[in-house]
């Protein structure tokens, strides 16, 4: 029987998985894809770390060794990062080589260059693994769910940030603390920046886009804020309102063009994604033709993020089988506009301080409705040292709008601060 030699780049948390699992399923291998599978080489940079988790005769530090080896096809690059990791892909697939990456960073930004240089050299370059972790979401959007015209994509893809609002919602804690917790278990990194700020999330929304709506969408074509400023406070506002606080990546195809972000959103409770926990991470999908789906489960992980670039390296082995490597490739054959967020419309929660007066509130109102915004819910709670707290939850307005009414409020005397803006689903 055929024998397909691979090559794994990379030997961290997810590497090491993706080993493990390929040792594991290498007896069924055959009957499962059709062939034989040899794990060749693996290239780390410190081959005595790495020979702890692989056998030693594989291990490599030299990229040469892999590329130069006509015998490998299969490459797998779970490094992470944009170089080398880009360097090396580029290469493989000029070389003929079928790649497999759960490398967000690189595809968010350099998508269309792989995958058109995957095309013309008659390649396969897959990376399910690149969102959500173990949950087929990618694959899915490609092939499952393509009869249908997909409007919405969305969904909590970070699992660190919802680890950090579960734990706010549920034992009342702030921020940092919730951070404290997330980053002693091992679900926050020593720097959490990409996480907290959104940025991993926005990466994984410029690929859902591309491929859910057939149109190139980048990495800085995503609006992006993070849920560093939320507090505790908010989210007990939110709970009363009947809501809860999410980091949501939201793609919408609309007539106008893609909305294309990332941001803290009140939820309903009631919202499938509002029973979502802990490090889980969930995706809705609305297509013309199916409705509403949900693609639910571990987000991020060794062994889940491995079973993705497994799930992929099967693929690509079936294709070489049967003669249909790149059979599915690039599906961005649009070029639809990305919309700026101040075209965008939602409805917003926010809370301020202002002096507890009468008329303040009716000239916060005719601020609002000076500015075309119509006001669906004023609670005004606490009041101290004459400053009286109060929550405002606006219908759905353009956001420009919006932002033209807090320029004004925010140089009027009456107003202290403006504590927090959340939109609301």
């Amino acid at each position: 029987m055929k024998k397909i030699r691979i090559a794994i780049l990379g030997l961290g948390t997810v590497g090491g998985g993706v080993y493990r699992l390929l040792e594991m399923r290498k007896a069924e291998m055959p009957k499962r894809a059709g062939v034989e599978i040899e794990v060749a080489k693996i290239l780390v940079r410190n081959i005595e770390k790495a020979a702890k988790k692989a056998d030693r005769s594989l291990l490599t530090n030299d990229w040469q060794e892999i590329i130069g080896d006509d015998s490998i096809s299969v490459i797998i690059e779970v490094m992470g990062g944009m170089e080398p990791a880009g360097t090396y892909i580029m290469e493989a697939l000029k070389a003929g080589r079928h790649v497999v990456s759960a490398n967000k960073d690189l595809i968010a930004v350099r998508g269309r260059e792989l995958l058109m240089t995957a095309k013309e050299n008659h390649c396969d370059f897959l990376f399910e693994a690149s969102v959500a972790g173990g949950i087929p979401i990618l694959r899915p959007l490609k092939q499952c769910l393509a009869g249908n015209e997909i409007s919405d994509v969305m969904g909590i893809v970070n699992g660190t940030t919802n680890f950090i609002l579960t734990k706010m919602t549920d034992e009342n804690m702030e921020f940092d603390e919730a951070l404290a917790v997330a980053t002693e278990l091992g679900y926050a990194e020593a720097d959490p920046t990409a996480d907290v700020e959104g940025y991993d999330a926005a990466r994984k929304v410029a690929i859902m886009a591309s491929i859910a709506f057939h149109s190139r969408v980048t990495f800085n074509d995503v609006y992006t804020e993070g849920i560093s400023r939320i507090s505790a406070k908010d989210i007990k506002y939110a709970r009363e309102l009947g809501c809860d606080i999410k980091l949501l990546g939201v793609a919408k195809n609309t007539p106008d063009g893609i909305e294309a972000r990332v941001h803290p959103m009140l939820i309903p409770c009631s919202h499938p994604l509002a029973s979502v926990k802990d490090a889980f991470n969930a995706v809705f999908v609305h297509g013309d033709a199916v409705d509403d789906a949900m693609f639910y489960g571990r987000g991020a992980g060794e062994m889940p993020t491995a079973s993705a670039v497994v799930g992929d390296v099967i693929d690509i082995l079936r294709n070489m089988e049967w003669g249909s490597s790149g059979r599915i490739g690039c599906s961005c054959y649009r070029d639809l506009p990305i919309k700026e967020i101040g075209d965008i419309e939602s409805k917003y929660f926010m809370r301020l301080h202002a002096e507890d007066r009468p008329g303040v509130l009716a000239t916060i109102a005719a601020v609002f409705g000076n500015n075309g915004v119509s006001i669906a819910k004023l609670i005004q709670k606490n009041t101290q040292d004459g400053f009286a707290e109060i929550v405002i939850v606006t219908d759905s307005v353009r956001e420009r709008h919006f932002q033209d009414a807090m320029a004004v409020l925010e140089g009027m005397s009456v107003i202290r601060k403006i504590s927090r803006i959340i939109r609301v689903l």
